[in-house]
């Protein structure tokens, strides 16, 4: 299992949608990069924010979430076939559901 470094967590992209909301087939050029994924690791809190959060709040994001995060990571990792992103935990934008 890949771990990852403090203030970093290792996501499996989801693929892309074949068929828009409208029920019309996006062909594969025209597919926006996927930026949501499956968290399948998480690093320790990164210290500057172990300095400047408050005691009673926590990191929120667990493994098996679904999170959005910034388009244009380049932190590529393959493991026994499969595709895996290494991204810091400023780069999460949001937890889906």
């Amino acid at each position: 299992m890949i771990k990852p470094a403090r203030g970093f967590v290792l996501i499996q992209p989801l693929e892309a949608d074949e068929v828009s909301a409208g029920g019309v087939y996006v062909p594969e050029r025209a597919k926006d990069l996927p930026n949501r994924g499956k968290v399948v690791a998480i690093g320790k809190e990164p210290l500057e924010w172990l300095e400047s959060r408050a005691p009673d709040t926590g990191w929120e994001i667990r493994v098996g979430d679904i999170v959005y995060y910034k388009k244009f990571i380049d932190n590529k990792i393959k493991k026994e076939g499969k595709e895996y992103l290494i991204v810091p935990f400023s780069d999460i934008l949001a937890i889906d559901g």
